[in-house]
């Protein structure tokens, strides 16, 4: 007898999530190359904007503000998966917490972004990410890692609908550059 390798839940209602949004808008117009060029502009100026530690204020409202209002998010992180926005807004509450709020000088860089248009209200990013900072007691430390975010667009607003988070591997973290970037294993490079 033979067992077939089924795929994690978060990962099919996250393609499946894709899927539907994408045939859904087959009956439209196709997107012309600047209505793209436009959108991928917007969400990339969100995501830049919501990770910019550097801002004052509210660190966390800045990044929930990616978010929909109201109504589940479905966030894969850690090895967890959540789907109510409060856990979404716990999570980043005690990232900051934790370890944004004691970054000293951090300076949150987006090394790649692709961004995949799939229709006028749909998209999706994936993207790597370094922060160097300092520790409050002054050693020099880089957290890094990659995402993939699901976009809708809904009453005008673009908002993350899915998400999947990873950290970079602490013995990748520890081979960095001059520049203070983790260095990639070769696979990794594009």
């Amino acid at each position: 007898m033979t067992t077939a390798r089924r795929a994690p839940r978060a990962v099919c209602r996250f393609a499946g999530a894709l899927l539907l949004v994408a045939c859904g808008a087959r009956s439209e117009r196709p997107l012309s190359d600047a209505e793209r060029s436009a959108i991928a502009d917007t969400l990339r100026a969100k995501i830049v904007s919501a990770y910019d530690i550097t801002k004052p204020g509210d660190a966390v409202a800045r990044m929930m503000s990616l978010y929909p209002p109201t109504g589940n998010v479905v966030s894969a992180s850690g090895g967890r998966v959540s789907v109510s926005r409060d856990s979404l807004e716990a999570g980043i509450r005690a990232f900051w917490q934790f370890v944004g709020q004691n970054m000293r000088d951090p300076r949150w860089t987006w090394d790649e972004m692709h961004v995949d248009v799939l229709a006028r209200d749909a998209a999706v990013v994936t993207a790597t990410y370094h922060v160097p900072h300092h520790t409050p007691s002054g050693q020099p430390h880089t957290i890094a890692g990659a995402l993939t975010v699901a976009f809708q667009r809904r009453g005008g607003r673009w908002s993350v609908v899915q998400e999947h988070l990873s950290d970079l591997a602490p013995t990748e973290m520890a081979d960095t550059t001059s520049s203070g970037m983790p260095s990639m294993p070769a696979e990794h490079h594009h």
